[in-house]
């Protein structure tokens, strides 16, 4: 490849490389910060198709010193819920069902399992996350995996870009607790995340 070639596919790329940097403002999300009770716990989320069993997106809980939301490349966004680089803060559990709605509709469902793990394993993750970055596209599940194969006692997990691989791993940890959501609204996610802003609007 000559040199021209080269810089003609230099942009193209670079452009598959990018992510949107997003940082909300300090006094943001103190306001929004929410410290849950009870053990703390990690929560992997696994979006999957409907008709094939296939993964389509992975995501975190951290309920550690505060409650967010590890969600690299993810398209969650609600105002009232501070972003920090694929980090979403304030997670009440009210907020954390609004995130599984959004995601569980009629074409896909949403896998949640749960880990009680010591607060210092919680905060590690939580550490992990705000350093990790925003992550591009298609990112998710090896993101995910990465941070949490850096964690004591998740070593095993493998490193993976399929969100279905990374549950079943998940699953063989002692202790692990699964729910599954399914919702049968529409395909389209803009309709879920109007739904959600409305009924955020009603809520003090």
């Amino acid at each position: 490849m000559d040199r021209r070639h080269f810089l003609i596919g230099l942009p193209l790329a670079l452009s598959a490389c990018t992510v949107e940097e997003i940082w909300a403002p300090d006094d943001v999300v103190a306001r929004a910060i929410y410290r849950g009770d009870g053990p703390k716990h990690l929560t992997l989320y696994t979006m999957l198709n409907v008709g094939s069993d296939n993964g389509a997106h992975t995501s975190l809980l951290v309920d550690a010193s505060h409650r967010v939301i590890f969600d690299p490349a993810g398209s969650f966004k609600q105002s009232r819920i501070p972003e920090r680089n694929d980090v979403l803060f304030g997670i009440t559990p009210q907020f954390e069902q609004f995130y599984i709605s959004y995601h569980a509709r009629s074409t896909y469902y949403v896998v949640g399992q749960r880990i009680e793990v010591e607060p210092e394993i919680a905060e590690r993750a939580l550490i992990l996350a705000l350093a990790n970055g925003a992550v591009p596209k298609a990112g998710c599940t090896r993101a995910t995996s990465r941070l949490l194969r850096q964690l004591p006692g998740f070593g095993g997990l493998r490193q993976t870009i399929f969100p279905d691989k990374l549950m079943k791993d998940f699953a063989t940890l002692p202790g692990v607790v699964t729910r599954e959501y399914r919702e049968d609204d529409d395909d389209d996610k803009s309709i879920a995340a109007a739904q959600i802003n409305a009924a955020l609007r009603t809520t003090p």
